[in-house]
């Protein structure tokens, strides 16, 4: 090892205002995506497609998904074979910012679908490589910071939303203007000022093993995949369809009531995260939060699926809300902590994305198959089921040495 990487096994931090800007820079990536998937396009959609609109939207929603699964694997390799992540970053930025301001020129469904794949290439050109700096520059005895510090990027990618929206404040077309600028506010600080310290260990590449390989890597792996597919697919049946669930528990809450509730869930769990994420540092236990967090999630489904008054269905998406969006943060964090070889360190990021893609895709037919027949409390019950198999995977793993 390198007299830097010495020093660095010895405590040397990265610096905070590297690990700030990453920060805002990683919220200016949920910007990208969470107002335009989650308002802009429905209500463009909806306004193009007249009584159209929903088979629209599933279209759109398997393309975008579609593209997003494979760009991000190949942009995420692209960037570990050139060394370059700033350069696909700033590439990404430039171009995803573009297509999502000509969205506006969009006038039938074809030429959507269009922008919208390309609009996800570019993204994912800007995300992948934008995730796997985080690898590249922050050491493990900071990876529970960092999952505190990803927590602000939900939150702040919801208040985007709220921000573009305000009635009055802007017209259709501005709003995707708004959105880019916001994008690019929040990104460009990182490349042009971040000047993160390097940590030449973080970097060094690891050889195929010629011999018989130690599986115990390979495992703990597949139970961080697996562990966070099962809690991504609770996570985005409550996204889809929190509203439509609150109203069938009381039909006296509105859109707006959901929104702020959504939102008040996102703000509290950054503080809560930072906390979590600092203690997992300190004690070094990077993966018994996430066991715990998983369970807290099985634990709130259920007190969802036997909600009957609204009281008791709001505290249970509280405590939903609250233990997987710590867990989420801190699985981005540790996840870079437990893959293998740092020169595919994009590439296999790329493969852990599927987790949050995929069960886009496997959601509409779960939530179609359970809630006509067993209702959204048999729904939850399934979904808390899948949530403590997560938490049996992680509670299992090893504590680090």
């Amino acid at each position: 090892m390198s007299v830097q990487g010495v020093a660095a096994a010895g405590g040397e931090r990265q610096s905070l205002r590297f690990m700030l800007l990453y920060a805002l820079a990683a919220a200016g990536g949920a910007m990208a995506y969470v107002p335009f998937l989650t308002i802009l396009l429905p209500v463009r959609v909806e306004a193009m497609a007249g009584g159209e609109h929903v088979s629209w939207l599933a279209y759109c929603a398997f393309a975008g998904a579609t593209a997003a699964s494979v760009s991000n694997i190949f942009f995420g390799w692209l960037s570990d074979r050139t060394g370059n992540r700033g350069g696909w970053i700033a590439l990404g930025l430039l171009l995803s910012c573009t297509l999502l301001v000509a969205m506006a020129l969009a006038d039938g469904l074809v030429m959507l679908l269009l922008l919208l794949v390309g609009w996800q290439l570019a993204l994912n050109m800007m995300l992948a490589p934008l995730a796997a700096m985080a690898g590249d520059f922050v050491p493990d005895r900071q990876k529970g910071l960092l999952g505190g510090l990803l927590s602000l990027a939900p939150a702040l990618g919801a208040a985007s939303g709220a921000l573009v929206t305000i009635p009055g404040l802007a017209a259709a077309d501005m709003r995707l203007v708004m959105v880019a600028s916001l994008v690019a506010l929040c990104v460009l600080p990182v490349l042009l000022l971040g000047r993160p310290k390097p940590f030449p260990e973080l970097m060094a590449p690891v050889a195929q093993a010629a011999g018989p390989v130690d599986p115990r890597p390979r495992a703990l792996v597949l139970r961080m995949w697996f562990a966070r597919l099962l809690v991504q697919i609770a996570e985005a049946a409550l996204f889809a369809y929190l509203y439509i669930w609150l109203r069938s528990v009381s039909d006296q809450i509105s859109d707006n009531d959901a929104a702020r509730v959504f939102g008040l869930v996102l703000f509290a769990a950054v503080p809560a995260t930072l906390l979590v994420g600092r203690w997992a540092d300190r004690n070094n236990r990077p993966i018994l939060p996430l066991a715990i967090c998983a369970a807290g999630t099985a634990v709130a489904l259920l007190l969802m699926a036997g909600a009957t008054a609204l009281p008791l269905a709001l505290v249970g998406y509280g405590l939903f809300g609250l233990a997987s969006s710590i867990f989420l943060a801190l699985h981005s964090a540790q996840t870079l902590r437990v893959l293998p070889r740092p020169q595919h360190r994009g590439r296999d990021l790329g493969f852990f994305n599927l987790t949050n893609t995929v069960p886009s895709l496997v959601m509409p037919g779960l939530t179609l198959a359970m809630v006509p027949v067993f209702g959204f409390s048999g729904l939850f019950v399934l979904l808390a089921v899948l949530v403590v198999l997560a938490a049996l995977l992680l509670a299992t793993v090893p504590r680090p040495e």
